[in-house]
């Protein structure tokens, strides 16, 4: 299937794969992309993301007994996987399955505990391993699923919370709330400015006037679990129980540029040393680009973009040469506000703001020079702000 899908070309789908369609319902949660502030959503500090109007569409119904049957539209050759409600464990072999199943496992954790299974049907056309959070939307949409078939008593603030929850305990992956938050929580128009620290947030209206967002995907695949993601987090975590030996801080959020600098000698090693400052100044820079957002000075907050991706290729060394090759040769287009790599770096995708005037150029002239120096295509979206999870 290509990106575009009706309800009702869903639904043929669901019946031509499980038998009929009678009693199943089609729901949806959008992917996101996270607009400035990176790795900073596990050292307590401040995020800007907004849910897109790409996602993950579900087509599901309640079994009668407890078997669980998958099937993505994405990975058609895996076919129908199967599992049960008593035997909620990650397998290798259950691939993209082990995401829904850890929800349906989380949720059973936190004492709600569905006593019949489901079949599920996936689509998604967020690009796969880009970055923009297929993993999350699949966890925020099974929650979703799940609460709108067997009735659980949670806000979509829970259901942002559970998904984070199953990464990381059944997925094993360390992951911040940030994606999960943005994807349960968003409003068409606008991103969300979340604390993680508090999870206080408000929206703030995206007004890029003649411009729009365009993500690069660099089709360079990766992997968090298996990616330096964990390693970062660890050093940051190290870095922050150093400083705490003269700081009374909880989180490296909490320190500004000025303090940082006083104390950063506390920190034993060098690579440390950089971790650390990255989340320290990519918070304080998040800060400033939501003011400025807000006071209309929308070359402000490209050039806090810029500033951004210097920090994440310079001092937290997660950019790799796929991505700065893209933002690099966005840099030098006529029109292009801001570009920055977005998500946890590593391959993905990166985020530019451009005005709409040089949208084509941007395209033309940032995909040549990924092409001659990377050996293959970048694909590019020109995306909308959209809304969080719903049935359709």
């Amino acid at each position: 299937m290509d990106g575009k899908v009706t309800r009702e070309q869903l639904l043929e789908k669901f019946a031509g794969v499980f038998g009929d369609a009678e009693g199943a319902k089609v729901y949806f949660a959008p992917g996101r992309v996270n607009l400035i502030g990176e790795h900073t959503d596990y050292n307590g500090g401040h995020v800007f993301p907004c849910a897109l109007t790409i996602g993950t569409y579900g087509v599901a119904r309640k079994r009668s007994d407890r078997k669980l049957r998958f099937y993505s539209l994405n990975f058609e050759g895996l076919g129908v996987i199967e599992s049960s409600l008593d035997d909620l464990k990650p397998y290798k072999e259950a691939d993209w399955t082990n995401y829904p199943k850890g929800v349906i496992w989380a949720f059973g954790e936190k004492e709600m505990k569905g006593e019949q299974g489901l079949e599920l049907l996936l689509f998604g056309n967020i690009p796969n391993g880009s970055g923009l959070s297929s993993s999350a939307s699949v966890e925020v949409l099974t929650g979703f699923i799940l609460r709108d078939l067997f009735g659980f008593d949670v806000t979509n603030q829970d259901l942002a919370l559970i998904g984070q929850y199953s990464e990381n305990r059944f997925n094993g992956v360390n992951c911040g709330i940030m994606d999960q938050f943005a994807i349960a929580m968003g409003k068409k128009d606008h991103a969300i400015f979340l604390d993680t620290a508090t999870l206080e947030y408000t929206y703030a209206p995206i007004r890029l006037e003649d411009a729009k967002i365009v993500i690069a995907c660099s089709n360079k695949k990766r992997g968090l679990g298996d990616s330096k993601y964990n390693e970062r987090r660890e050093e940051c975590e190290t870095a922050l129980k150093e400083l705490q030996s003269m700081v009374d801080v909880k989180s490296l959020g909490e320190l500004d540029e000025a303090t940082f600098e006083k104390f950063a000698p506390m920190i034993k090693d060098a690579n440390r040393v950089r971790r650390a400052r990255h989340a320290v100044y990519e918070n304080q820079r998040t800060l400033e680009a939501v003011e400025a957002l807000k006071n209309g000075k929308i070359k402000v907050f490209g050039q806090l973009m810029n500033a951004s991706h210097v920090s994440l290729r310079d001092d937290y060394e997660v950019t790799g040469i796929e991505l700065d090759t893209l933002v690099e040769a966005a840099w030098k287009v006529p029109g292009v506000i801001g570009s920055r790599m977005t998500g946890a770096g590593f391959g993905g995708c990166t985020v530019s703001i451009v005005k709409e005037s040089a949208i084509e150029e941007f395209i033309r002239v940032v995909g040549e020079t990924y092409r001659d120096r990377i050996g293959y295509d970048a694909d590019f979206y020109v995306v909308e702000v959209g809304d969080g999870p719903r049935v359709l």
